[in-house]
């Protein structure tokens, strides 16, 4: 029996109530997007993720993928889902319909995702990496490459990986020392060794596209000098089909904490006289490329930790409601552990924010659509600021609350969260890594701070918190006793958030040390003041369907209460991480290294 419920409700809230839909269906080609026709990709996913993904997750999880030899087998039953994932046309939703895909919007498209995440995310994964290169060869491949390897890559007949890391070079690409010698054909020789490469051997198909950093001949050191390559798994023959095997060999999978059922391979290019690969755009331009892979990954990561918090949520919750011990306040009646007050705080501070994270990332979805679709290049470039100024908050903050959001899962359950048997220790296993790869949450906030914020003297988050006063003064327009908490908090969260962002551009070019200090704070303060902007939305929409005598009003009533919740014990944090914002770098400052 699976323990994954897809939340179609409260998706359905986002996309309806909250009129994203609606607003998806004035870009050109998406007036057929409607409710009916997304409800029923919502259902299906749902019912796949359900019967086929969530019961393989343990399954995952206890077997692992195992080394044999160069081969890599994956967990019972892990060939047979991809196979009908593949059959669904899941892999291909939303893949362009040139090559094959359906062309689903990403509004819809991140909803489907979160589900494989908290269905299974160790399964997600692989689909994950293989849409980052249908990406990255899309946009910046030749012709001849497009139609070579984009057709199987999305309909799924073969998967797609990402070559970055090396021994000597993690988060800083300008140490990659992978080489490609150019040939007379057109092609290269690549050599060298990569690490953490997620699905980078498998069994689940008859080939593996890799997607590789490396350095030719004479190139610029730094991240001026890095190119990229198509480097298959087995050469095509003249059918198209794979047949030679070519000089890339998995050395070893990782032994990890989590997301045991997906295979993180150390992969060896060419030590048989050179992997053969083929250039994706330009020479010295590869970072460039693999960033349009990085940026889409990020959003991902970020859609995974909402779906891992939604699945331990959903766990700890069902663990809350039958679990019977102590008494309530007042009375010697035995209760369950739902009842007792802290436990209810566990539970609402992990709903609260998994809602708020749901309707932001489907924000930021909404907003690819736009930057990709819409007709007037002024509109598009407007969304892609927005999306661009996001993406490292979607990635930092969905992860960070997902790993505590875990572990408050574990608390829940007491003593028996720490025993394997009950399923809650996988959930914060499997999140830990989402703060890591695909760049820390260091990474993420020195993006903000430094690429997305000050490059651009702060206008992009100008007009973002022009968007969140907006919904501040209609909270107060609505004139309702349930939503006074809410308008106050949100005005106090803007106000500490419009303090920070003018101290971080008046301050990096000056005292650029201290002002990093501050830049993991400061994306937490914007992703908790962002949730509470996307609450109170949600509350305004809440309260308008129970005025109009909507359906529902149970479901209607608790988001206002969750978001009240919100307002009430996350963002009066707000404040405070302003000021470590502005004054929490001095101290830091204080220590030489000896002192640490």
């Amino acid at each position: 029996m699976s323990d994954y419920t897809a939340p179609l409700r409260d998706m359905q809230f986002v996309l309806g109530d909250l009129q994203l839909l609606d607003t998806l269906n004035r870009l050109p080609g998406q007036e057929e997007m409607n409710g009916e026709l997304v409800d029923a990709i919502l259902n299906e996913a749902a019912r796949f993720a359900q019967g086929v993904l969530a019961p393989l997750n343990v399954i995952g999880d206890r077997q692992g993928a195992r080394w044999e030899a160069g081969e890599v087998r994956t967990a019972d039953g892990w060939r047979k889902a991809y196979r009908q994932f593949v059959e669904g046309g899941w892999n291909a939703l939303s893949c362009s319909p040139e090559f094959g895909g359906q062309g689903v919007p990403r509004l819809v498209s991140a909803l489907v995702e979160e589900m494989w995440n908290g269905a299974n995310v160790s399964f997600g994964l692989c689909s994950m990496l293989t849409r980052g290169a249908i990406e990255a060869i899309e946009l910046r491949g030749s012709e001849p490459l497009k139609r070579t390897w984009l057709p199987k890559l999305v309909s799924g007949e073969w998967t797609g990986t990402m070559n970055l890391t090396e021994p000597q070079a993690g988060s800083d690409l300008a140490a990659v020392r992978s080489r490609a010698e150019p040939q007379a054909d057109g092609s290269y020789k690549v050599f060298g060794q990569k690490i953490f490469i997620t699905y980078g051997e498998h069994d689940l198909t008859d080939n593996i596209v890799h997607l590789v950093l490396a350095r030719v001949p004479g190139a610029p050191d730094g991240v001026k000098g890095i190119s990229l390559f198509v480097v298959p798994k087995f050469l095509l023959d003249a059918n198209g089909q794979p047949g030679v095997r070519n000089d890339v060999r998995c050395v070893s999978i990782e032994h990890k904490l989590g997301i045991h059922g997906s295979p993180t391979a150390v992969l060896a290019f060419g030590d048989q006289g050179g992997a053969s690969g083929w250039l994706v755009g330009e020479e010295n331009r590869g970072l460039e490329t693999m960033f349009i892979m990085m940026n889409a990954a990020r959003f991902s990561v970020g859609i995974e930790g909402i779906g891992l918090a939604e699945r331990a949520y959903q766990r700890a919750l069902a663990y809350a409601r039958e679990r019977v011990q102590g008494s309530a306040p007042g009375s010697r009646e035995k209760v369950a552990i739902i009842r007792h007050p802290d436990v209810r705080r566990m539970l609402l501070s992990m709903k609260s924010r998994i809602e708020a994270m749901r309707a932001l990332a489907a924000e930021v979805a909404l907003a690819m659509d736009y930057a990709h679709a819409h007709d007037d290049a002024e509109e598009r470039q407007r969304n892609q600021a927005f999306v661009d100024l996001m993406i490292p908050v979607i990635k930092g903050c969905a992860t960070e609350n997902a790993v505590d959001i875990a572990s408050l899962g574990v608390q829940i359950h007491g003593g028996m969260g720490f025993i394997e048997e009950t399923g809650a220790a996988q959930h914060l296993r499997d999140a830990r890594i989402t703060t890591i790869y695909e760049g820390t949450t260091g990474i993420q906030a020195a993006d903000l701070v430094g690429r997305k914020i000050a490059r651009d003297q702060g206008r992009a988050i100008d007009a973002l918190i022009g968007r969140m006063s907006t919904v501040e003064q209609q909270l107060r327009a609505a004139d309702a006793a349930s939503l006074a908490s809410l308008a106050d908090g949100l005005g106090r969260a803007i106000a500490a958030l419009k303090d920070a962002v003018a101290y971080i551009v008046a301050g990096l070019d000056s005292q650029p040390q201290a002002v990093l200090f501050g830049s993991v704070p400061l994306l937490e303060l914007l992703g908790l003041v962002a949730g509470g902007w996307q609450m109170a939305r949600s509350a305004l929409a809440a309260q308008q369907r129970l005025a109009q005598g909507g359906s529902d009003a149970a479901f209607l009533d608790a988001k206002l209460a969750t978001a009240r919740f919100y307002a009430e014990h996350l963002l009066v944090r707000a404040p405070a991480l302003a000021q470590v914002v502005r004054h929490g770098g001095d101290s830091a400052l204080r220590l030489d290294d000896a002192q640490f």
